[in-house]
C-alpha cells in the first residue's frame, strides 16, 4: 500500500528511533544500528550540506528526457513496481537511451534506512543489483520487523552483493551519511512534492504510481514534443 509522505513527520519519527548510535560491531553482526538524526524540521534539514550524496542513475545521461522514481525500499507497491513496469521501462526507454533514469530513496523509517546504508554501500556499480535483491526478498528481509532480524538479513544481502563485515560494519554505523541522506531525502521530497510512494518526476511534473500503459503514454508524448 503507498503511504503518504509527510516529509516533516517522517524525519521526527526517524529522529526518534534512536536514543544512541552505532551498537553493531565485527562481533555483532546482528547489532541493531540507531542514529540520532538531527534533521527534525524543513529548515534544519535545508541547512545540511547534502552535495556528498550520490545520485544513482542509468542510461545516457544526455538521454531526451529525464525519470526521476522516488521508492522507499520498504514500500509494497514500489516491490511491484520493480517486478513489472520498471523492467519494461528499463528495456524500451532506459537501454535503448531515451530515457535517462534516477532513484531517490524514500525514508518512511529506520528499516529503510538501513537498506539504503546498505545498497549504498558498494557504491554506484553494485547499487541498482542490491536495489534489485531488496525488492525481490523484500517480505524476507523485512520478516517481522524485529531490528536485530532485519539488519541481520540485509547483512546477508550485502554479502552475497560481495561486501565483506568490514565495510558493511562500516556503512551501516556512519552517522553521518544517515543524517545527510534523511536531509538529502527531505529536501528532494519537498522540491518535488512527493506525497506517496512511488512516484516519478519526469520533465519536471510528478506523478504518482501508475501502469505501464499510461507511463508509456507520458514518456511517447514527451519524446514526440
Amino acid at each position: 500500500m503507498s503511504r503518504n509522505l509527510i516529509v516533516s513527520v517522517a524525519i521526527a519519527a526517524l529522529a526518534a528511533f534512536g536514543a544512541y548510535w552505532v551498537t553493531s560491531t565485527p562481533d555483532s553482526a546482528s547489532a541493531v544500528p540507531e542514529f540520532q538524526l538531527g534533521a527534525a524540521n524543513a529548515q534544519e534539514a535545508a541547512e545540511i550540506d547534502t552535495s556528498s550524496v550520490v545520485e544513482m542513475e542509468l542510461g545516457n545521461p544526455d538521454a531526451p528526457l529525464t525519470v526521476i522514481e522516488y521508492a522507499s525500499y520498504t514500500c509494497p507497491h514500489c516491490a511491484t513496481f520493480h517486478a513489472g513496469v520498471y523492467q519494461q521501462l528499463k528495456a524500451d526507454y532506459i537501454d535503448t537511451g531515451k530515457v535517462h533514469f534516477v532513484y531517490r530513496e524514500v525514508y518512511f523509517d529506520r528499516l529503510g534506512l538501513w537498506a539504503s546504508l546498505v545498497s549504498r554501500c558498494g557504491g554506484e556499480q553494485r547499487f541498482f543489483g542490491i536495489t534489485s535483491m531488496l525488492y525481490d526478498q523484500q517480505r524476507d528481509w523485512i520478516g517481522s520487523g524485529d531490528g536485530a532480524e532485519v539488519v541481520a538479513n540485509l547483512r546477508r544481502i550485502g554479502k552475497v552483493a560481495g561486501l565483506d563485515d568490514a565495510a558493511l560494519d562500516a556503512c551501516l554505523s556512519d552517522q553521518d551519511k544517515a543524517q545527510t541522506l534523511v536531509a538529502w531525502f527531505q529536501q528532494n521530497a519537498q522540491a518535488d512534492g512527493i506525497s506517496s510512494t512511488p512516484s516519478f518526476v519526469i520533465d519536471g511534473t510528478t506523478y504518482q504510481n501508475m501502469s505501464y500503459a499510461d507511463f508509456q503514454s507520458i514518456l511517447d508524448e514527451k519524446l514526440g514534443e
